[in-house]
C-alpha cells in the first residue's frame, strides 16, 4: 500500500450505471486520479462512456481513463464497487442481499487473486451489509475496506437543517448514523448549528422536536422521492464517493461517516455501518466512537442488530 501522494494513482470502477459513470465525471472534475480503468458486463456500454468521458480531459484532467478487466486492479490503488442489482417490489431484504452477494463474490474473488493490494470502497446497496460481506469474501483487514454508508444521508441532512435553520451549509454540524435505510438516526443529540448545540439554537428559534423529527424523516425518505421521480439517485452517491477516493489517494485523514466496521463501540461488533471514520491511505486510519445519549446508543444498537440478522444469513 502505498504513502506517497506523489505516486501515480489508479483506480478501477466496477459497475458503470449511473453512479459508476457520474463517480467517474467526479473524480475527472477533481483532478484525483491518474489512470481510471471500467470494467462492466456491458463492455459497449462502458467503451462508448470511456470515449464520452475522454472529451471531458482537454478541460479537466489529464488522466488516462479506459475500459479493462478484474486483472486491472493488481497494480490498483482502489477499487470501487458499484456493480448490483436494485430491490424489486415485493422483494425481501434478504433476497436483494443474496442476489448481491453472488455478484460480489463474482467481483472480489478475481479481484484478490489478481494481486490487488489496495483499498475496497463499496456503495452498492444494501451498502452496510455488502461492506461487511466485501470484507470477509476478501479476507482483507477490516481498515482495508470501507463503503460510502450514511455520508449521503448526513449531506442531505445538512442540506435540510441549513434550509430549516437559514444558516450556511458550513455552519451545520450533524451526522445521520447507523444503517443506510430504514433505521438510520439523525444524531440530533450531539449536533451543533454555527458551533452551539442544535436543540438548544431550535429551542431559542422555536423550532419543534416534532419538525426535527420531520426533518429526519424527510431525509430518510429523500432517496425514494428522487427514485420515484427520476428513477435513480446518483449525484450525491458519486460525489461522497469521490470526497472518500480523495481522501484514500492523497492520504487525507478526513473524517466522514461511511461504513465503518464495529470492533467494541457502542459494544457492537462484527458489523459495518455508519459512523463517522478517520479516512487516508491506509482506509480507515480509526472508527470514532460519538459519545451518543442513551436514546441515540439504543437506536444504533437497534439498526447494528437489524443488519446482523440478515448478515448471519447469508453465511
Amino acid at each position: 500500500m502505498f504513502n506517497n501522494i506523489n505516486k501515480s494513482k489508479k483506480v478501477v470502477l466496477v459497475g458503470d450505471g449511473a453512479v459508476g459513470s457520474s463517480y467517474a465525471f467526479s473524480m475527472l472534475q477533481a483532478n484525483v486520479a491518474d489512470e481510471i480503468v471500467i470494467v462492466d458486463i456491458q463492455k459497449d456500454h462502458s467503451q462508448g462512456d470511456v470515449l464520452d468521458l475522454e472529451d471531458v480531459l482537454p478541460l479537466t484532467n489529464p488522466a488516462g481513463i479506459r475500459t479493462g478487466s478484474y486483472e486491472d486492479a493488481k497494480d490498483a490503488d482502489l477499487v470501487v464497487i458499484t456493480a448490483g442489482v436494485p430491490r424489486k417490489p415485493g422483494e425481501s431484504r434478504l433476497d436483494l442481499v443474496s442476489k448481491n452477494t453472488k455478484i460480489l463474490e463474482s467481483i472480489v474473488k478475481p479481484i484478490v487473486n489478481s494481486g490487488f493490494d489496495g483499498i475496497f470502497l463499496v456503495s452498492a446497496n444494501p451498502v452496510d451489509i455488502l461492506t461487511t460481506i466485501t470484507q470477509r469474501i476478501s479476507g482483507f483487514s477490516k481498515n482495508r475496506v470501507l463503503g460510502t454508508g450514511t455520508s449521503l444521508d448526513t449531506a442531505r441532512l445538512g442540506v435540510a437543517l441549513a434550509n430549516k435553520f437559514n444558516v450556511s451549509l458550513q455552519d451545520v454540524n450533524a451526522d445521520v448514523m447507523g444503517e443506510h435505510g430504514d433505521t438510520s438516526f439523525a444524531a440530533y443529540d450531539e449536533a451543533t448549528i454555527e458551533g452551539q448545540p442544535l436543540k438548544d439554537v431550535a429551542y431559542n428559534r422555536e423550532i419543534t422536536s416534532k419538525e426535527l423529527a420531520n426533518i429526519e424523516k424527510d431525509v430518510r425518505a429523500k432517496g425514494g422521492q428522487i427514485i420515484r421521480q427520476k428513477g435513480a439517485t446518483f449525484y450525491g452517491v458519486a460525489m461522497s464517493l469521490m470526497r472518500i477516493s480523495k481522501a484514500v489517494l492523497n492520504n487525507e485523514n478526513l473524517v466522514m461517516p461511511i461504513s465503518a466496521p464495529l470492533t467494541g463501540e457502542y459494544g457492537l461488533h462484527d458489523i459495518y455501518i455508519g459512523n463517522p471514520a478517520v479516512i487516508n491511505a491506509q482506509g480507515i486510519a480509526k472508527v470514532i466512537e460519538v459519545p451518543l445519549s442513551s436514546d441515540e446508543l439504543a437506536k444504533m444498537r437497534h439498526s447494528a442488530g437489524q443488519m446482523a440478522e440478515i448478515v448471519v444469513a447469508t453465511k
